[in-house]
């Protein structure tokens, strides 16, 4: 009978969250709020894992302004166990380090990659998926999670299958498809044979790297030079002069594109990527009026509004915030900014962050 796999985690925790503004900022990304709950959205991810990987096997790949922040939402993370990328280059460079990483220690391990800023609403049907897409890449077959969709969505990426998704286990994947427009999504979702692309990606460590060699040698070449390094003890100092040298695109397209072959588990368990504030509405608790709020907010005559309030300090200290005779709106506070925004513009709030940064107002972006 053949053992059960060596289970490891990397969670990818970089970003910039513009969408959120102000209350993510470019050191307080989105994955390190609240936005759905009452914990930070990466803390969510962890705990939906751990039960799956105890924490001396689960990583955070993030960047050098977001480690302490990052250890301040996952004090049970191991320091050593944080991946830092010393310059953003996308997916393919550090979802590459954390396989080269582990792969000299075990490199038969299979490696879950997960983004640390989505939220699921069922996580037990979440972790079933997880250990099905862990069992298919044990076989040697690099894997993905696909979204079964809900309706025509023009914000994400999908993936095509070689027939209908029918059944819960890994099925053979044809290709990744960018972003439609509204009439393919539409052909994508009556079809059948189209999944959500949720970025989620499971493969026994050494089929990645063999996939990287054979890929994007640019990418293994400089991942060699790294773990050359790390046998000399000089890890640190390769990273820093290497890693920002390295190809920044993205694992679907580096990689996963040339693949002859992959495998996807469909997903229906209430995943979102919470990409606007009309998520985080969408997600939250609400009133009888339909407002999400913190319970010192005050609503007279007003429906369906989103609150955030971000302020730090005592409770007693801050200004009440109260909604009168208005509808549909969200109201985001922190210490230094007030954003008010119809829900319906939702998306358009990243245009705020473009102003502030043409004004040269960089501190609040």
């Amino acid at each position: 009978m053949q053992s059960a796999p060596s289970v490891y985690a990397l969670i990818l925790a970089g970003g910039a969250g513009t969408r959120f503004w102000p209350a993510s900022r470019a050191a307080r990304p989105k994955q390190l709020l609240p936005l759905v709950g009452k914990t930070p959205l990466i803390r969510q991810t962890a705990e939906r894992i751990t039960p799956l990987v105890d924490w001396e096997r689960l990583f955070v790949a993030t960047g050098k302004h977001l480690v302490e922040q990052t250890a301040e939402a996952l004090p049970e993370l191991y320091a050593e166990n944080t991946l830092v990328e010393p310059a953003a280059r996308n997916t393919a460079p550090c979802i590459g380090w954390a396989a080269f990483h582990i792969a000299r220690t075990n490199p038969d391990a299979v490696l879950m990659v997960l983004p640390s800023d989505h939220h699921v609403r069922d996580v037990p049907g979440f972790r079933r998926a997880l250990e099905r897409a862990v069992a298919s890449a044990a076989s040697g077959t690099i894997t993905t999670i696909g979204i079964k969709p809900t309706h025509a969505e023009t914000g994400y990426g999908y993936i095509e299958l070689e027939g209908e998704a029918r059944g819960a286990d890994a099925l053979p994947a044809k290709r990744f498809v960018e972003k439609p427009d509204a009439a393919r999504a539409e052909s994508f979702v009556a079809g059948g044979k189209h999944l959500w692309n949720a970025g989620m990606f499971f493969f026994r460590v050494c089929d990645m790297v063999e996939a990287i060699r054979a890929h994007m040698p640019a990418l293994a070449e400089g991942l060699d030079a790294i773990d050359r390094a790390a046998e000399e003890g000089e890890e640190q100092a390769a990273l820093e002069r290497i890693f920002p040298t390295l190809p920044s695109i993205s694992i679907d397209h580096g990689v996963m594109d040339h693949v002859d072959h992959f495998a996807v588990v469909p997903g229906d368990f209430g995943w979102s990527d919470v990409g606007s504030f009309q998520t985080a509405f969408d997600l939250a608790e609400k009133d009888a009026q339909q407002n999400a709020a913190p319970p010192s907010a005050l609503f007279v005559d007003a429906r369906r509004n989103l609150v955030l309030d971000l302020r730090t300090g005592a409770e007693e200290g801050k200004r009440v915030i109260a909604l009168v005779g208005v509808d549909d709106l969200v109201v985001v506070e922190t210490d230094d900014a007030l954003l008010v925004v119809p829900r319906a513009r939702a998306q358009d709030v990243k245009e705020v962050v473009a102003a502030l940064k043409a004004r040269g107002r960089t501190r609040l972006v």
